[in-house]
């Protein structure tokens, strides 16, 4: 099924032009977040860190970014019906977000046992909520039904051309902000982020390297872009519950041809790097967010010496439970 671009080529993939193209198109909808430094986290990993702070974002995510893209890159015509897609968080409040800044309905299937928190931030923004069992396959089954009921166009939450497109928005404005970076480490769920990061910033700057992250108890990108092929993630539990996500044939091919290294970390180095952004830094951030900090901590990713951009993925997190309380 065609995405959003009306691409329907599962390898197809965005190039720097198309990615600067969604910088423009998504200007007005999103915040062009900030970059912290911390000479104090610098010492920890021996290295000086870029943190490109999309918890600020709008939703509280860079999924703003890919939503806002998708849903305003859509003809009129195939608008108008609205939008929908599958997620159990920043996903689906993203698109509701963005559906809502044009005008357009929004649909949102979410898993029955996802939290209150994240449906109230769907809600919050004039969604519909479908719900349906935790699986993949029945959240795939509802989204066609409500295709069908309402002629909605499918927003996939990371295989999509035009999400990817506006998730690499976020690396062009870290390198307007820190041009002097050597390498970016991005988290990895299901790819849209690592993918988009990883075309605009080695097309922006040839040399720089893009590294992924991932936890340990997650580490299926990590495990595939060893492997040369993909593998499914198991049933698994982690505090980073924003990266327990498979990767797409198309967020494979990306990350195949423009990431250099992958590094995995454990549940507690994330909490410990939570808690170091949470007291150091002095934002929130998810955990899902600690992730590639936490890789940095560990030295599961050779940084050393080098100048690093970090994104800070979000920072929806549920403050009455903190993992270290």
């Amino acid at each position: 099924m065609p995405d959003a671009s009306g691409e329907s080529n599962p390898l197809a993939l965005p190039d720097v032009d198309a990615i600067r193209a969604a910088h423009a198109r998504i200007a007005p909808h999103v915040h062009r977040t900030p970059v912290l430094t911390c000479a104090g986290i610098d010492s920890e990993v021996g290295a000086a860190l870029y943190f490109k702070c999309e918890n600020f974002q709008r939703v509280g995510a860079f999924k703003a970014r890919g939503a806002c893209n998708a849903v305003f890159s859509l003809s009129k015509d195939d608008a108008q019906h609205g939008v929908v897609t599958h997620s159990s968080g920043n996903h689906g409040a993203a698109l509701a977000y963005a559906a809502q800044r044009r005008g357009i309905p929004a649909f949102v299937v979410m898993p029955d046992n996802a939290p209150k928190v994240k449906q109230e931030n769907v809600r919050r923004f004039g969604a519909t909520i479908r719900f349906c069992a935790a699986t993949v396959s029945a959240r795939e089954a509802a989204c066609e039904d409500v295709q069908n009921e309402t002629g909605a166009v499918l927003i996939h939450p990371f295989d999509d051309v035009c999400v990817i497109a506006g998730q690499g928005t976020a690396a062009l404005e870290l390198l307007e902000q820190a041009s002097i970076i050597d390498i970016i480490v991005a988290p990895c769920g299901g790819g849209g982020l690592l993918s988009g990061t990883a075309i605009a910033a080695t097309a922006s700057k040839p040399g720089l390297r893009v590294f992924g992250a991932e936890p340990a108890n997650a580490g299926d990108a990590a495990a595939s872009f060893r492997s040369g092929k993909i593998e499914p993630l198991p049933p698994t539990v982690t505090i980073a519950d924003g990266l327990r996500t498979s990767l797409a044939p198309r967020t494979f091919a990306a990350i195949r041809a423009h990431v250099a290294a992958f590094g995995v970390c454990s549940e507690d180095a994330i909490v410990r790097a939570m808690r170091m952004v949470f007291e150091r830094l002095k934002i929130v951030v998810e955990p899902s967010a600690a992730v590639p900090l936490a890789c940095l901590i560990e030295r599961s990713l050779d940084v050393a010496g080098a100048r690093v951009g970090v994104i800070v993925s979000g920072g929806n997190v549920d403050l009455d439970h903190l993992p270290w309380q």
